[in-house]
């Protein structure tokens, strides 16, 4: 484990070509560019991402004539990001993280060539493949903000994560948007209006892979091993250089289910809340206005969740999102046919699961040594995503067989699972940052 992160700086690919170019420190110039990269990169990303994510559903069901397909658009789509997240951590722990956020682009922009065959010729099975293989760009945002924490001074981790979470609000609320330039598009090339937004999204892929692999120079995984390596042989050294936490395998298990259980909430209750308004007498603009307000409460403030995690702690901030959570189910368990309810209930869901989100994946960063960060860190991103897509299905069986009302209880026992995770003592180590 520690032959990785000690390694001898001329062991670490480029690092004399941008020595001199790049002051290398941690906090300093090459961090704040590194953030530039990673947040524009994501917001590219994330704005093909979103505009896809927000016709998959209904693509699949044009095109398979059954609206019960449907429903496999966003578990296909957070398989796909779960299958990704060990491999791509595997490439970045050795080959750093340039080389995989830009490798999983170019897949995500294949899996975007398949949804648009799949539209072409009528196949829903193969579409829904393509929405798959696209999820990757869902592991790519997760790897993205785990970046953001490798050169940057541990008071600021939360902060500098917060910030690339933060940049995907950008395209999660122009992507819908994209429906109507979609259909246009979708006219030149001879596809179904709805498959058209499918082009924005390979480009928009493109122009990802683009940023990245031109930009997110020095690579910061690998620069943050030379800045440790050359700080062990240094008489001098900054304590905040090289410290790095020794916490349990079990200390770091519970940061991930505490990630992983404010994953399933919110993709548990998000899933089912259209059909639920629909059944109430919602109108499509009601649906959209409240996804809107579900999705501006998960990143908009991401940053502040980020700057308290770094002054008051990770642990504080994850409680805080859980009296959020709590707050949330209980307006969406007594909503029945009061929207406004539940419009509530999904825009306080957003905001916890940003509070819990970012506090914790910081929160896992403190508990990882610098040699064992991305792997544990990619055990996080796919358990995120794997729960996403379990509750996603689960979700769906239990309001097909209920109402909102069980729905919400279900989300209070994860709530439940979660809070209890976050009394572990061992975790408190976070306070040291």
């Amino acid at each position: 484990m520690t032959t990785n992160t000690a390694a001898a700086p001329d062991r670490v690919p480029g690092s004399s070509r941008y020595r001199d170019r790049f002051p290398l420190e941690l906090g300093g110039k090459l961090q704040r560019r590194t953030l530039v990269v990673l947040s524009t990169a994501t917001i590219l990303g994330g704005l093909g991402f979103g505009a896809s994510a927000s016709v998959g559903a209904l693509l699949l069901a044009e095109v398979s004539g059954n609206d019960a397909i449907s429903g496999l658009a966003a578990a296909m789509s957070n398989a796909g990001a779960a299958a990704a997240g060990i491999p791509l951590a595997r490439i970045a722990a050795r080959r750093g993280r340039r080389t995989a956020v830009v490798l999983g682009s170019s897949v995500a922009m294949l899996g975007a060539l398949l949804a648009i065959g799949g539209a072409a010729i009528s196949v829903w099975w193969v579409l829904a493949l393509g929405i798959g293989i696209l999820g990757v760009a869902s592991a790519v945002q997760l790897l993205s903000r785990f970046a953001a924490t490798d050169l940057a001074l541990p008071k600021n981790r939360a902060r500098d994560l917060s910030l690339v979470v933060w940049s995907i609000t950008v395209g999660a609320v122009i992507g819908p948007n994209l429906m109507g330039p979609g259909a246009v598009v979708g006219g030149w090339i001879g596809v179904t209006p709805l498959a058209g937004v499918f082009v924005f999204t390979f480009f928009a892929q493109l122009a990802a892979v683009c940023v990245n692999f031109f930009g997110l120079r020095p690579d910061p995984l690998l620069t943050a091993r030379l800045l440790q390596a050359e700080a062990e042989k240094s008489s001098d050294v900054r304590p905040e250089t090289t410290s790095e936490v020794a916490a349990s395998r079990s200390a770091k298990i519970l940061a991930i289910v505490i990630i992983g259980m404010a994953q399933a909430i919110m993709v548990g209750l998000m899933a089912m809340t259209p059909l639920h308004l629909k059944h109430h007498g919602g109108s499509d603009a009601l649906v959209g206005v409240t996804l809107s307000l579900h999705i501006a409460g998960m990143y908009a403030l991401s940053p502040v969740f980020g700057i308290l995690a770094g002054k008051i702690g990770r642990l504080p901030v994850i409680v805080g999102g859980w009296a959020i959570l709590l707050v949330a189910i209980y307006f969406a368990f007594i909503s029945g046919d009061n929207n406004g309810y539940v419009q509530i209930a999904m825009t306080l869901v957003g905001i916890g699961w940003s509070a819990v989100t970012v506090a914790g994946a910081a929160l896992l960063t403190d508990l990882t040594t610098l040699g064992e960060r991305p792997k544990w860190q990619g055990r996080a991103d796919t358990f995120m995503s794997a729960s996403g897509a379990a509750a996603g299905v689960l979700a769906g069986i239990v309001f097909a067989m209920s109402d909102f009302s069980i729905l919400a209880l279900v989300a209070l026992a994860l709530l439940t699972l979660g809070v209890i995770a976050s009394m572990y003592p061992k975790l408190r180590v976070a306070r040291q940052h």
